[in-house]
């Protein structure tokens, strides 16, 4: 395993430029995970680590070698993909051993290597199928598998969850998070799911259109965003953007009808921010009548009631225990102030 480094890495088609001046370490054995909207440009850094796509500008390095203008098969990284890409005529244990078998690998070795994929992903039931009796989840295991015999520095996924039903879709992030606590290898992986970010890396890398906005542990950017778009995209149900203004030491909130104490130093009297919070910092106050409860979501252990405000605007509350809110009914609310954060409103910068 290898850790690997972007050194003011550019990506241009013709004269659109795709990434601008990405400069990222990952470290040796981290799951990192590149997340953002479609468009944002990690499926391309991807493939630029991979060697799927020219570099256009500036390094990129997997551990101490600069692998930029190499061959793809000599960075020593494997790629599991969206779809399986399995030989339908081959059994699974000949789909994992085939791309060590053309590449003259003994038998023996291919044997044993196969033998160890095939454990640690137990697969033992499935070695003498073909790709057409298999579920989708296990499909996705054997291409994992073939990534696995390969012996790669680095592993790169691409979104390879998306093609999944929900209830698989959960199995195969528990199976990826045990693959990477057994190997300890470095693996890098791409999803526009914020869910699937949250659950499966150490490090999140938050992209929006070729820029990174925000690098950091899964609960370090939900706690501590550094701007409106990375508070807004980490999350779900996302963070409640409120109209606010500043008045001395509080910001006032028409949509909540009053002032909010902050306790932090504001921007100057007048100034037109955004207040930031999440769900489950606000509490349903039944005696209130501020708000209409336009939609409720059970969940089970949780529902989720969504809000309108008298001036239009929308809130999203978490509520747990007994009593849930239902549609219809006029309500009030109470926010933590201790849990709020503001947000220039022009550039979405966090004010601190």
């Amino acid at each position: 395993m290898s850790a690997v480094t972007f050194k003011n890495v550019i990506k241009k088609y013709g004269d659109v430029q795709v990434i601008h001046g990405v400069n990222l370490e990952i470290e040796k054995g981290e799951f990192c995970v590149f997340v953002g909207p479609s468009g944002c440009g990690k499926s391309t850094l991807l493939r630029m680590v991979a060697g799927l796509e020219e570099t256009t500008a500036g390094t990129i390095n997997i551990g101490d070698r600069d692998v930029t203008k190499m061959d793809p098969s000599a960075r020593g990284v494997a790629m599991v993909f969206q779809t399986y890409a399995l030989y339908p005529h081959m059994t699974v244990k000949d789909n994992m051993g085939f791309g060590l078998k053309m590449n003259g690998y003994p038998k023996a070795e291919i044997e044993k290597k196969v033998g160890e994929a095939t454990r640690i992903l137990k697969l033992e039931p499935y070695l003498k199928r073909k790709p057409a009796a298999l579920s989708g989840g296990q499909r996705q295991r054997v291409a994992i598998g073939r990534a696995i015999v390969r012996g790669p520095e680095v592993f790169l996924f691409d979104e390879p969850l998306s093609n999944l039903d929900a209830e698989l879709r959960v199995e195969m992030r528990v199976e990826i998070t045990r693959l990477h606590k057994e190997i300890g290898a470095t693996m890098i992986y791409v999803t526009h799911d914020q869910v699937e970010a949250m659950t499966l890396a150490d490090k999140i890398v938050v992209l929006k259109d070729g820029h990174i906005e925000q690098v950091g542990k899964p609960l370090e950017l939900y706690r501590d965003p550094d701007n409106k778009f990375v508070a807004g995209f980490i999350g779900s149900p996302a963070m409640n953007f409120l109209s606010a203004t500043c008045e001395g030491k509080t910001v006032s909130v028409p949509a909540l009808q009053e002032n909010v104490n902050m306790q932090m130093d504001l921007p100057p009297n007048g100034t037109k921010v955004t207040l930031g919070i999440r769900p489950e910092h606000i509490k349903i106050d039944p005696l209130g009548d501020a708000f209409d409860i336009d939609l409720t979501e059970a969940l089970g252990g949780v529902s989720y009631a969504y809000l309108v405000s008298s001036t239009g605007e929308k809130i999203i509350v978490e509520e747990r225990g007994d009593e849930r809110s239902e549609i219809g009914e006029s309500v009030g609310i109470k926010i933590d102030p201790s849990r709020a954060l503001l947000f220039d409103e022009t550039s979405g910068n966090r004010i601190r």
